[in-house]
């Protein structure tokens, strides 16, 4: 960046105020370009944040953070909030490990005033902070800025609901990048807005109000009367008056790359001292011709080519392509099956079976709980919905899994895509919990593959079934194929994927059968032997098989990429407690904690699930139980 770049003199929110219009389409153009740098060496999330830059400029040129509360929904499009907040000269190690955080994060910076990750969340945020701000006797405001997909999810809504009944300054800001509105349509409605947003009208409004409702006998009438004509003349001129009946004022729409509009809009609402939604239209890509042409393609991506656009590749498939490939097979031989997702389509891997079965497919929005129950509805129809989710937007569903999946015994697939750690994101996006929360749930059978072939048997098994089955795999690539893998599935039962008649079995969670086959090779260098033994499923277990298993070993370890709190290995340690009191069992799982982003080897290796960590915490356990020269001399 050269000497005279006006990014390199933002130290934060305070240096933006002396700018002229000139030199802010400047600073735009400038953070526009630093956002594609980093992202094309990093990977993240490119489109939406090319799309808010003008936004991010005006709400910190007008509000002032950190008094003023900005809250990000979901927080993916905050690069240009991170600069303008004293965070440019780390800007170079976003979502790397020890740097930046790829969204907000209040450990990081003042400025970050809440935590988001997950969509649809800010409004209630916002709100809690504003009210929290009144109880204390603040008299600051609060901005929540959501997106159009992100409105999709309910929370929202009960959010907007809410804020209309209290009435406090709350500022929504709707970034919508997607509704088209014709010319005619936005410029009247400009002209309303500009109109009902300034203080004097809301001033006389607020005093008519008082009057008519103190005339004697017929105020209350009179007051009746002028409400139902007010909103009569609302639901006529304007497109979108489902805020103003929740109680917001609503301005829009407003281009939301105009920087001194924009302006103008906030300072009045800002005044208003009443709840209020600014509609702006955003260009998801902006100034990325490639991410402008195709937005979707540039949501959240790895390192890619500046020039062309193309992506990096990690190496082999990954699970999520083997996962929609297996779609396909199995979209062609039922015609039962369907898939659904909450806006990942993508993401999960099932755009392919959605250009091959349109009429089968169903994108709910971001609404993983209604996505759940809208699923069971079509099993209970006799189909065989198999329902893609990351693990971790399935926490946002476990009521819908339990109440309207399980209890009713329905043949539900869900697909945890991204099942244990996941690279970049941060502690928002691990899938750690997922075994912990379902693991305990009646009717339900809960599977994890070690390869493409195993998730491939393991979806036929699924949607063949009477009953609700999870399968969770990881973002990674999927290993080699070995003859194991190919092996039918018995219920309850895993199968070994090496077999020697060693003292020492490690019994694992697919996804980390890469990183148990390296330790026990790391283990057999230094003399001690394994087996490896494949678990497939982590509930039911049939464990008088298991117990069989176990007795044939002097030492048994499990091993799961999962939270270790509430994991299959506690159910193992506990059958063996049980069952076989002499067997030494060590659980090696995800430590009780919230993991920042990395790597997923980097992950793996903090949690001492990589293959040096599995092997050193093994030896470590013989060596407390004086079995290390037992376990040498047997394998000589």
């Amino acid at each position: 960046m050269n000497k005279d770049s006006i990014l390199q003199r933002i130290r934060g929110p305070e240096d933006l105020s002396d700018l002229s219009y000139k030199e802010l389409a400047s600073l735009a153009e400038e953070i526009r370009q630093k956002i594609i740098l980093s992202v094309s060496k990093n990977g993240g999330h490119l489109a939406s944040n090319l799309g808010v830059v003008e936004l991010t400029i005006a709400l910190h040129r007008i509000f002032k953070s950190p008094q003023d509360k900005i809250v990000w929904d979901v927080g993916h499009q905050c690069y240009a909030h991170k600069m303008l907040t004293g965070r440019l000269e780390d800007f170079g190690k976003l979502r790397r490990s020890g740097g930046l955080s790829g969204f907000p994060k209040i450990t990081e910076s003042v400025h970050d005033s809440f935590n988001t990750g997950h969509a649809s969340t800010s409004i209630s945020a916002a709100l809690g902070l504003l009210a929290g701000d009144r109880l204390l006797g603040g008299h600051h405001v609060a901005v929540a800025v959501i997106g159009d997909g992100a409105l999709t999810g309910g929370m929202a809504y009960e959010a907007l609901s809410h804020a209309g009944q209290l009435g406090l300054p709350l500022i929504v800001v709707l970034n919508d990048n997607n509704m088209s509105i014709s010319p005619n349509v936005g410029a009247l409605s400009k002209y309303l807005s500009s109109l009902t947003m300034k203080s004097r009208y809301q001033d006389v409004r607020r005093r008519l109000d008082r009057l008519m409702k103190e005339i004697p006998l017929a105020g209350p009438f009179v007051f009746d009367t002028v409400m139902r004509l007010k909103k009569g003349v609302k639901a006529v001129f304007y497109p979108d008056n489902f805020f103003v009946d929740l109680g917001f004022e609503y301005v829009g729409p407003i281009d939301g790359h105009h920087i001194q509009r924009l302006e103008e809009v906030f300072r009045d609402v800002r005044q208003l001292g009443r709840p209020v939604v600014v509609h702006v239209m955003t260009q998801k890509g902006k100034g990325y011709q490639l991410a402008e042409y195709d937005p979707s393609a540039f949501h959240g991506v790895a390192p890619f080519s500046i020039n062309d656009g193309l992506l990096e590749r990690e190496g082999p498939v990954s699970f999520t392509e083997a996962f929609g490939r297996s779609m396909v097979t199995l979209g062609n031989e039922n015609p039962k099956v369907v898939a659904i997702t909450a806006a990942m389509e993508k993401g999960t891997g099932l755009g392919p079976f959605k250009a091959t079965f349109k009429n089968r497919f169903f994108d709910v929005g971001i609404a993983e709980g209604h996505g759940i129950t809208f699923s069971a509805g079509l099993a209970a129809q006799g189909l065989r919905p198999v329902t893609a989710i990351y693990s971790t937007f399935i926490q946002r569903s476990v009521d819908q899994v339990i109440h309207d999946v399980a209890i009713q015994n329905l043949p539900v697939t869900i697909a945890l895509d991204r099942s244990g750690f996941v690279g970049d994101d941060g502690e928002t996006h691990q899938g750690l919990f997922d075994i912990a929360l379902f693991r305990s749930v009646p009717n339900l059978t809960f599977m994890a593959p070690a390869s493409a072939y195993e998730l491939e048997l393991m979806l036929r098994w699924a949607v063949a079934s009477t009953g609700p089955c999870v399968i969770r795999y990881p973002k990674a690539s999927c290993p080699h194929e070995i003859a194991a893998f190919s092996q039918e599935l018995t219920l309850g039962r895993g199968i070994f994927v090496r077999e020697s008649g060693a003292p020492l079995c490690i019994a694992f969670t697919g996804s980390l059968y890469p990183q148990v086959a390296e330790a026990a090779d790391l283990l057999a260098s230094q003399g001690i032997q394994t087996d490896l033994y494949n678990l497939r499923f982590i509930k039911p277990m049939d464990e008088d098989y298991l117990v069989d298993v176990m007795r044939g070993y002097d030492h048994f370890v499990v091993v799961e990429e999962a939270s270790q709190k509430g994991g299959v290995g506690e159910y193992i340690k506990n059958i063996a407690a049980n069952r076989v009191p002499s067997l030494p069992v060590l659980h090696l799982g995800a430590p009780e904690t919230f993991y920042s982003q990395g790597t997923r080897s980097e992950l793996l290796q903090r949690a001492g699930l990589d293959g040096p960590g599995i092997a050193s915490s093994i030896e470590a356990s013989y060596r407390s139980l004086g079995r290390i020269t037992l376990v040498r001399t047997l394998a000589r």
